[in-house]
């Protein structure tokens, strides 16, 4: 298949280098931020979630109509509404959207953060709960007949759906996490499966976990790849890392302020299996690979998508294809400045990928 992007929706221009200091939905910054990603050749863009941000769903809808081409990935938790209900909002948001709807299950990886909107359930319960939500997503959107469901946190009977998504035979759905019990769940049940940016050699590890996984859940296909990163770009490596030594002043002085780029909660420990894994790669060096670095994962605690590709337009490409040679076949990047980094990423880092990928299939054609 071939290589896609995705990026950032967000709501407000805040993030670990620029405090917020408006209101957490700025509809004006949200569409020119979703227009920046269509006009410069993203694929799709994400609405992110947390017990205290602005619904996604519903800021989709909104994006829907300010944009033509691009893919809305909306961000959602089980545990905020039964799925029957969620099979309903995002068919009517597929018709919204013309087809281009996409949904990102988010089992929960903050403890605390769940706790903020009621839920209680231990971690390996959650994923046994999203592997059920997502069963009967796709059962939902796909069934012309009634049907019941019996099982450990949902049940219900004789449920048909009036409305189904206008794609066929149904939306993506992308799922995320790097714990046994997570490669279990997304190995069998998700379309595209979402990973932090690690250094090659602990990629391919999950990789090999995932493809493991996949095979005992029965499925003779691998989820599409998806993977995260960080992109610090300038027209020379000198400039790149002195721009990238900058960010890491920023994020500090952000800090030092105590204005938050967001009100999630997060423990000071992280819980999930895979910012603990970034943390390894961090004690493991700054500087891995081709381009990849992990200074900002450490001064962040290990918080989600934070590693960074450092170099000029050319080297961040080429660190992208060597992933693109393990496997990995959508790049999700988000910048610092977020705005600026959308524009200047799509115009120089996405071409070079494109154009590449292009040749090697071709060349694999012959």
């Amino acid at each position: 298949m071939p290589v896609e992007f995705l990026g950032i929706a967000g709501t407000n221009p805040a993030s670990e280098v620029t405090p917020r200091i408006g209101g957490p939905l700025d509809l004006d910054y949200t569409s020119k931020l979703a227009r920046a990603h269509e006009d410069n050749g993203w694929d799709r863009i994400l609405f992110a979630y947390h017990s205290g941000s602005p619904d996604p769903a519903q800021v989709a809808a909104y994006v829907a109509g300010r944009t033509e081409r691009i893919n809305l990935v909306v961000a959602h938790r089980p545990n905020v509404a039964y799925p029957t209900l969620t099979a309903k909002t995002f068919a009517t948001l597929d018709h919204l959207s013309g087809g281009r709807f996409e949904v990102h299950v988010i089992t929960g990886g903050s403890t605390a953060d769940q706790a903020a909107e009621g839920d209680f359930l231990a971690k390996d319960d959650r994923y046994g709960r999203t592997a059920e939500f997502i069963q009967i997503l796709k059962q939902a959107w796909t069934s012309d007949t009634r049907f019941d469901f019996d099982g450990k946190h949902y049940r219900f009977e004789q449920f048909l759906a009036d409305i189904k998504p206008v794609q066929q035979p149904r939306p993506r759905i992308s799922f995320g996490g790097s714990s046994a019990a997570a490669y279990a769940v997304g190995a069998a049940e998700a379309d595209i499966f979402a990973l932090w940016g690690e250094p090659l050699a602990g990629t391919r590890e999950q990789l090999a976990t995932i493809d493991a996984a996949a095979a005992r859940a029965g499925r003779t296909d691998r989820p599409t790849i998806q993977i995260a990163f960080r992109p610090i770009l300038a027209p020379t490596e000198e400039l790149a890392w002195e721009k990238a030594e900058r960010i890491l002043g920023r994020i500090k002085d952000v800090r030092a302020g105590g204005v938050p780029a967001s009100t999630r909660l997060r423990s000071k420990t992280p819980e999930n299996a895979g910012s603990q894994r970034l943390l390894k790669a961090v004690a493991a060096g700054e500087r891995h690979d081709r381009a990849l670095w992990t200074a900002p994962t450490g001064l962040t605690g290990g918080g989600g998508n934070s590693t960074a590709l450092v170099g000029t337009p050319e080297t961040v490409a080429a660190a992208l294809l060597d992933y693109y040679d393990l496997g990995i076949r959508i790049f999700s990047a988000r910048g610092y400045d977020i705005y600026d980094d959308a524009i200047d990423f799509g115009r120089y880092v996405i071409p070079l990928v494109r154009s590449e990928v292009a040749h090697r299939e071709q060349r694999k054609a012959s």
